[in-house]
């Protein structure tokens, strides 16, 4: 009965791609012991075959043999969109960029702080879970020209047509929709989304994902229809 009990309090369900086995192991020690259900690959090809809808969440390494963390993120985004956190020693501002806009959701390198990591993981995890809890009310969609969201279901489509967002994705649309008046700054968007303190180096984070967004939405940053730049304050919906 007490095990039956501890499956069901779970926090959520993480996959642990790396294929370094120690790296592996302190993960799982860490991740389990707050109260994590953990399944291990040690590459790309195994992950790919391991993944379902039953995730929260994956730990991503990049630099891995037979299929890399990158393939293998761009893989996965085809069917699924649940959070991924890539860990690896590759740290510059490129690999962040490449990583986060391949369908990356959040970027730790190594050597990683455990209490960041597991910050970082429970953010991601707590977002996601947000994002696919069903609202209460039905039927309540906010319409942003021929783009429509159903906040009753988390779905975005445009002309009719299903637009497949990340849960951050969708958090800084939704937030951008639901105060059209207002200019967010990067720390707004950043201490609204992602709830917690800003930090100046998570502005390319943001930026990427907003860069992201627009792409899906089909938007012109030279002439905005959906989400415009304004210099030097931030993002607003275009008029």
């Amino acid at each position: 009965m007490r095990k039956i009990l501890d499956e069901y309090m779970t926090k959520g369900k993480i996959l642990i791609v790396d294929d370094d086995a120690d790296i592996r192991d302190v993960l799982r020690l860490l991740l389990e012991k707050d109260g994590y259900e953990i399944v291990e690959a040690s590459n790309g090809e195994d992950a790919i075959s391991l993944i379902d809808s039953s995730f929260q969440c994956m730990i991503l390494d990049v630099m891995m043999p037979k299929k890399d963390g990158i393939a293998t993120c761009i893989d996965i985004r085809k069917q699924y969109h649940i959070p991924i956190l890539f860990l690896t020693a590759k740290a510059t501002e490129y690999d962040k960029y490449i990583g986060l806009s391949m369908g990356g959701d959040d970027y730790l390198a190594k050597p990683f702080s455990s209490m960041e990591l597991l910050a970082r993981v429970g953010a991601l995890v707590r977002r996601y879970t947000e994002y696919h809890e069903p609202v209460m009310q039905s039927n309540q969609k906010i319409i942003l020209k021929d783009v429509v969201v159903d906040k009753a279901t988390s779905r975005v489509s445009k002309d009719g047509e299903e637009i497949i967002l990340t849960n951050i994705e969708y958090s800084i649309l939704l937030l951008l929709l639901e105060h059209p008046n207002k200019i967010f700054s990067i720390q707004n968007i950043y201490e609204s989304v992602w709830n917690e303190e800003y930090d100046y180096l998570m502005n390319s984070t943001v930026m990427v994902h907003i860069k992201n967004l627009r792409k899906k939405l089909g938007d012109d940053v030279k002439h905005p229809k959906y989400i415009k730049n304004i210099w030097g304050r931030g993002y607003c919906l275009a008029n």
